[in-house]
């Protein structure tokens, strides 16, 4: 049985037994990982506050064959002001049914778990918009997933001037003139273009580091939302925990 020490972060947690718990935990180096906690739900375990959703600790885990089992853990961050809002949880869950399904074991997850540490940095910390942090998180994880769009130029003509649309079908931005023939366009105006430019090549500890108007949020949400959807191929809904 081998013995390994790894941080990561709770994104599901379901009872196992009387007072078990089985985790998934999603790790910079080994992926998302399935581990059984034992007593995790006793009262006076120690294991107690280190098994619960959204918790970012540090994990002695025992692995026998494929299997994982959680021995130990040191909590590094709970996130305890998304645990107390209501709406601060649901967009959390949200995001985290995102990580969940483009995480994979045996996976080089270290972009995803700090893009997702970050995100739910601004969530619990900030008071920014949630659907405005949320955009932002959706654009970054196709980054990093390999479905980045065209930010600089007009992907049908290279045009840098007079951008007013991007193109689901064509991955980019557009400019008036091409984006006459793409009716599924979504127009956008210059400081939402400016915003996409900025959140694909920003730091990543950056990129909530910049404002919107209402209208260009409305419409950086539009774009993002729609994208997501069609590069992961499934729609992802904002649903009430109660």
């Amino acid at each position: 049985m081998k013995q390994l020490k790894v941080n990561g972060i709770v994104i599901a947690e379901n009872n196992m037994g009387d007072f078990d718990k089985m985790l998934t935990i999603l790790t910079p180096n080994l992926g998302k990982i399935g581990c059984s906690a034992r007593g995790a739900r006793r009262p006076k375990s120690l294991l107690l506050s280190g098994t619960q959703f959204l918790c970012f600790g540090e994990y002695m885990l025992f692995k026998g064959g494929e299997t994982y089992t959680l021995n130990s853990c040191e909590t590094i961050e709970l996130f305890y002001n998304i645990r107390t809002d209501l709406d601060k949880l649901t967009y959390a869950s949200y995001i985290t049914k995102i990580i969940n399904d483009v995480t994979t074991e045996n996976q080089n997850s270290y972009n995803t778990l700090k893009l997702f540490l970050n995100t739910l940095y601004t969530i619990s910390e900030t008071d920014k918009d949630l659907d405005f942090i949320t955009s932002i998180f959706k654009l970054r994880i196709l980054k990093i997933l390999g479905f980045a769009p065209n930010i600089n130029t007009c992907v049908a003509c290279g045009n840098k001037e007079n951008i007013t649309h991007f193109s689901i079908k064509d991955n980019g931005i557009k400019c008036s003139n091409c984006s006459k023939q793409d009716t599924g366009a979504i127009e956008i105006s210059d400081p939402t273009a400016n915003a996409l430019k900025y959140i694909m090549k920003a730091d990543s500890k950056k990129i909530f580091s910049f404002y919107l108007s209402e209208k260009c949020s409305k419409e950086l949400e539009l774009v993002s939302r729609i994208y997501l959807n069609e590069k992961l191929e499934k729609e992802y809904k904002l649903d009430k925990l109660f």
